[in-house]
Formats: C-alpha cells, sequence, structure tokens
C-alpha cells in the first residue's frame, strides 16, 4: 500500500507573505490535495527579534483567502524549544559538537589572515579555530560565562553518518555533499536552534514525505540528509522549484519589498487572479 503523500508550507513570520510565497505554498497544496494527502502548516518562528506574533496573523488571513486549507493544528517552532534543544544533546553525546566563542569580527579577522578561505552556499567557511581548544579551555570559558554558539563537527560527523548519502530529487537520486557548509552553527545564545536543524527535526517528526521549497535552498538539502542520517531520521524526497521573478527579473523577496498579498488584496485583486499570477511566475 503506497504512503499517504504529506507535503507543507512553513514560513517565517517576518514579514508578510508575497507572491513567492503563494507560488510555493499552493505548490504543496495542490500536490497533497491531488493526491488525496495531507497538507501542513508551519510557522518557523525560532528568531524572536525577527518574527512578529502580527505576521503569524497575517500568514493565516492570507492562505485563508488565497483558499487553502491544512491538515491539523498549525505547529509554531517557538513552542518547541525543548525538543531541539534534546536533539542537540543527541548529537553532543555523539561527540560532534563543540562551542564556537568566535564572535563575526575574529571569523573575518581568521578569514583575512587566511587569504583564500574555502567557501559554501552561505559564504565563507569557519576556520575551525575553537575546534582546536582543548576540553579544558572549553569548559573554563563556558564556565566564566562566555558566550558561543554550537557548532557540528563535520569532519567527526562525516566519519559517523553512513556514506554515501544520497537524495531522491523529483526522481532522480542525486549524491550529497553536506562538507561544502565546513562547521556549520547549529545553535546560538539568540537563536536556541539553527534553521538545519528545526527543519529536519519537524519534518521527520510530523512525517513529512516531499518537501516542496525554492531552489536557493537545494544546497541545504545536503546538510539536511547528513543531520537525518545522524539522528536516524526518515528522508523525505525533495523538489525544488524555480525562483519567481518581478517584471524586472530579480527574485521577489521581502528584502526588496517584493508586493505582498495584502497589498494585492488592498488593490482589489480577487483570489483566483492571485492564484493565477502565483502560478505563472508572478509577472
Amino acid at each position: 500500500m503506497a504512503a499517504t503523500l504529506v507535503t507543507r508550507f512553513a514560513p517565517s513570520p517576518t514579514g508578510r507573505l508575497h507572491l513567492g510565497h503563494a507560488h510555493s505554498a499552493l505548490l504543496a497544496w495542490r500536490l497533497a490535495r491531488a493526491a488525496g494527502g495531507r497538507f501542513l502548516l508551519r510557522i518557523e518562528d525560532i528568531d524572536p527579534v525577527r518574527c512578529r506574533p502580527d505576521f503569524v496573523d497575517g500568514i493565516l488571513e492570507d492562505l485563508a483567502w488565497l483558499g487553502l486549507d491544512w491538515d491539523g493544528p498549525v505547529r509554531r517552532q517557538s513552542e518547541h524549544l525543548p525538543e531541539y534543544r534534546a536533539a542537540l544533546h543527541r548529537l553532543d553525546g555523539m561527540g560532534l559538537l563543540y562551542p564556537c566563542f568566535c564572535t563575526r569580527a575574529d571569523i573575518a579577522r581568521e578569514i583575512a589572515a587566511i587569504g583564500h578561505a574555502p567557501h559554501g552556499p552561505d559564504g565563507a567557511l569557519y576556520p575551525g579555530t575553537c575546534r582546536r581548544l582543548s576540553p579544558r579551555e572549553r569548559a573554563g570559558r563556558v564556565a566564566a560565562g562566555q558566550p558561543y554558539a554550537l557548532r557540528l563537527d563535520m569532519a567527526a560527523a562525516l566519519a559517523r553518518a553512513p556514506w554515501p548519502l544520497s537524495c531522491l530529487e523529483q526522481g532522480q537520486r542525486r549524491r550529497c555533499d553536506p562538507a561544502q557548509f565546513g562547521d556549520v552553527v547549529l545553535a546560538r545564545k539568540d537563536i536556541p536552534a539553527s534553521y538545519h536543524l528545526c527543519v529536519t527535526h519537524d519534518d521527520a517528526l510530523q512525517g513529512v514525505t516531499l518537501v516542496t521549497r525554492a531552489e536557493d535552498l537545494a544546497p541545504a538539502t545536503d546538510l539536511h540528509r547528513l543531520l537525518q542520517a545522524l539522528l536516524g531520521w526518515k528522508a523525505p524526497r525533495y523538489c525544488h522549484h524555480a525562483l519567481l521573478l518581478g517584471a524586472d527579473g530579480k527574485r521577489l523577496s521581502k528584502r526588496d519589498n517584493a508586493p505582498t498579498l495584502q497589498g494585492l488584496r488592498e488593490q482589489g485583486l480577487a483570489p483566483e487572479k492571485v492564484r493565477e499570477m502565483a502560478s505563472a511566475g508572478g509577472e
């Protein structure tokens, strides 16, 4: 018997939804509904500075106006911090995490001194400064109250994970290369768990079988497959769609003040028209 298809839409409440969000939500919703599956809504509100309750309300309002419905309760990540701490504890118990006391300025100086630091999807890779600290020095700094982030020891993680890692992308098996992220941050003082850890945890917990998201997040899949392998979480299939572009050829984004669904609604556009625009590319 074939497994039920489960998709999800997982926005961060850092602004109102725009056409790019509508495109992603509609894709996941239509795939689930066409297969008689389930469509989940998750609010990824781990960042306490940028995420706001009124934007959560706006997300619910915009999706309902578009005519989208979802199955089960809305999961809000900020209500599940102990679960993410438990996942971090498991990784730490495997000896795969270490505290990093470097500031961004420290890292920039270290990279400048190296002169040709390797780059990954998120920019220059961390040079591993704090990985080389002794256990005694780490413990002393933590005890002294020095702020730190928790980084994944990538070399140790790769040595522990089954190899090679791969993902299923739109029916095609693709080999994954999580090493391109280096010793990635999985938690920091202001954000108790990273996007990478939270999204991987929640997809497994909620039984998501197909992850649909924009193609700019495709490289993150390699890191997510590593976390899934380390923590024994079942891997979903993936479908990364093209980014929606505006009339100027630039991707639609909050940063560039892309037209919001709220704004389009206030202009008098009907939800059917906005759905058509989101499906066609938003131009």
